[in-house]
């Protein structure tokens, strides 16, 4: 029956995202505000003190509640799946992590700053954690194949179709006609403004000690998948 699979998790996860995109979206429109404020770094701090905590809840219940509801497909054990598995999670952390072309300023070592970037991963698609999002989300749902896993990878995909059209208002906001420029010659699809003429890719811009660092995160990743299970299954959640 369908109140057998659809249980009490699922349900939470979906509050849990919506918690998430709450803080995370909405601090995010309060910055221009909250900078002026308290300053920057500040407010970088505080951006960090309220979004990882509940990021870190999203991912220790994800973890633990994986396997919840109807098991919809199970190709776990079809050849070829892992090693697609593994490339697509691989080709997401590319697109998910932009941020770490600013170390300094994530950290807020530096002075944060909103940039209009239109180079690297921003040629393929002016939104990379969307589209590095919706890879992660095909990748795991593919491998895992519960409802559960379905309605957080779709309430995780609609969170970045928001902050899609969120993050565009924004740049608009703050750069006006040169954010049109680049919004002409960039897209929210990835390659397509390239199929379209209107951006080409420079490989020599992805020659930067970030791309080497998340490769060397996602492999580290891959080597401590079964340490970080083990981990969060002693939580209670």
């Amino acid at each position: 029956m369908f109140s057998d699979w659809l249980n009490s998790s699922h349900f939470i996860m979906i509050g849990l995202l919506f918690g998430f995109a709450i803080a995370h979206s909405g601090l995010a429109a309060l910055r221009p505000w909250g900078e002026q404020l308290i300053g920057p770094r500040l407010y970088r701090v505080l951006f960090a003190l309220v979004s990882l905590p509940l990021a870190v809840v999203l991912i220790i219940y994800f973890f633990n509640h994986r396997y919840d509801g109807l098991q919809l497909w199970q190709v776990q054990g079809v050849p070829g799946v892992i090693p697609l598995v593994w490339t697509l999670s691989g080709i997401s952390f590319l697109f998910l992590y932009p941020a770490t072309f600013n170390l300094l300023e994530v950290a807020a070592i530096a002075k944060p700053q909103v940039h209009l970037f239109e180079t690297g991963i921003i040629r393929i698609s002016r939104h990379p954690q969307m589209v590095g999002q919706v890879i992660w989300c095909l990748a795991h749902t593919l491998w895992i194949g519960t409802t559960f896993t379905l309605v957080t990878s779709i309430g995780l995909v609609l969170h970045h179709l928001f902050a899609v059209w969120h993050g565009d208002r924004r740049m608009k906001a703050r750069y006006g006609e040169a954010f049109d420029a680049v919004k002409a010659r960039t897209s929210v699809l990835p390659f397509l403004a390239i199929a379209q003429g209107r951006q080409t890719v420079k490989w020599d811009e992805f020659l930067r000690p970030a791309y080497l660092g998340v490769t060397v995160f996602t492999v580290a990743l891959w080597w401590a998948h079964p340490l970080l299970m083990r981990a969060t299954s002693n939580v209670p959640w």
